[in-house]
């Protein structure tokens, strides 16, 4: 029986058959010409019809459509910590999440440039609602988070998909990637929610304790950081919503639009840190704590001052943080030049007559500096 049929990715005997599905849409055909615009149409297809599994998927065309946004998007794409990482092993990586699509997508080209596997990957079903972008999905190694269900449903699904991940991790040796919390960070405060962690917890093996059982996922803590979110002016309804205490209703093209803004739009400077697996965290925290809960809220907290420490600032994320607070407190870490720069930001991507709307703006970049600034002086 194919018990994880429901969420999956493609299994490699099934990548011709949708190759040949979805070859004829305008939007494959569409990523196809960006990835290899020296190639003619039918190399395009012959190329794409050369990928015999998920790997040949990745590695001949995903992998050169993402180096392609690198160089188009991103003026310097830094990273740090994955000569830490052993290829023999296999990780859960929690991560900040900004980019719908684009924080995997560099995580596994740097993976992949320093020989490690790349992961399977959560993915929330309202991303891909039409066929071909499930199509897409599964042929890159997401595996589909369902929203929305009822209670029952929802605990079902979470054990299905705590139990997916570790077989991944346990039997395939497979890393996985999962952002610390449901969506994405809209303000910049980037906060891990308890609940991801009690979904892994659901597949803790009878006779292990769930910490005993986290070590064994080896939990690396990762942090991405982009100079200038392409999207931050479309994450500014649902806060100026929130901020009045008013429902926000999605369009149907939002998150695709985000997608696309997210792939495309200039992102400056982008870095990506991973830490190194908090085993030794894992022990200290089943030494102090008794109560499941507390465990896991020690270590919602735990992963959140990995992730803020090793989140990069940027000049911007400065000049947010004195303007928001009307201070000149960080200003030896920028110049006249990228202050003028985000001034025209500011004016050309929010409501600049909209108070309210220029201080969502400004916490969505100043919120990492009071993060990460407040646990390096310890509090």
């Amino acid at each position: 029986m194919d018990y994880f049929k429901s969420i999956r990715p493609y299994y490699d005997r099934e990548v011709a058959d949708v190759l040949h599905k979805i070859k004829d849409h305008s939007f494959i055909r569409a990523l196809l010409a960006y990835g290899f615009p020296e190639l003619s149409e039918d190399e395009r297809l012959q190329l794409l019809f050369s990928c015999e599994s998920i790997f040949d998927f990745q590695h001949k065309i995903m992998y050169k459509v993402v180096k392609k946004a690198t160089e188009k998007s991103i003026t310097e794409f830094t990273y740090e910590g994955f000569d830490k990482l052993d290829t023999q092993k296999a990780y859960v990586f929690i991560s900040n999440h900004r980019d719908i699509v684009l924080d995997t997508s560099l995580l596994n080209v740097t993976l992949h440039d320093y020989d490690l596997r790349m992961t399977t990957s959560a993915m929330g079903d309202n991303l891909i609602q039409k066929e071909y972008l499930r199509k897409l999905a599964k042929l890159n190694r997401n595996f589909v988070i369902f929203r929305n269900l009822p209670p029952r449903e929802a605990l079902e699904h979470s054990k299905l998909v705590s139990e997916y991940i570790r077989h991944c991790v346990v039997e395939e040796k497979r890393s996985v990637w999962t952002a610390q919390r449901e969506g994405r960070t809209k303000d910049g405060d980037d906060r891990t929610q308890q609940g991801v962690l009690k979904m892994l917890s659901l597949a803790t093996p009878e006779g292990s304790t769930t910490l005993q059982y986290f070590k064994t996922l080896n939990i690396v803590p990762v942090s991405i950081s982009y100079e200038f979110d392409p999207t931050d002016m479309l994450k500014i309804p649902a806060l100026v919503a929130q901020y009045y205490g008013v429902e926000y209703v999605k369009s149907k093209k939002e998150d695709f639009e985000n997608i696309i803004q997210g792939w495309f739009g200039q992102k400056g400077r982008v870095h990506i840190s991973v830490g190194k697996p908090l085993n030794e965290e894992l022990t200290a925290i089943e030494q102090e704590y008794t109560h499941i809960n507390r465990q896991l809220q020690a270590l919602a907290e735990m992963l959140d001052k990995a992730i803020h420490k090793l989140y990069k600032l940027f000049p911007a994320n400065y000049i947010a943080y004195d303007f928001l607070n009307s201070t000149d407190t960080y200003k030896d870490y920028y110049n006249e030049k990228e202050v003028r720069q985000f001034e025209r930001r500011i004016h050309n991507r929010s409501k600049s007559g909209n108070a309210v709307s220029q201080k969502k703006f400004l916490e969505m970049y100043a919120n990492p500096v009071k993060n990460k600034h407040s646990y390096q002086l310890g509090e």
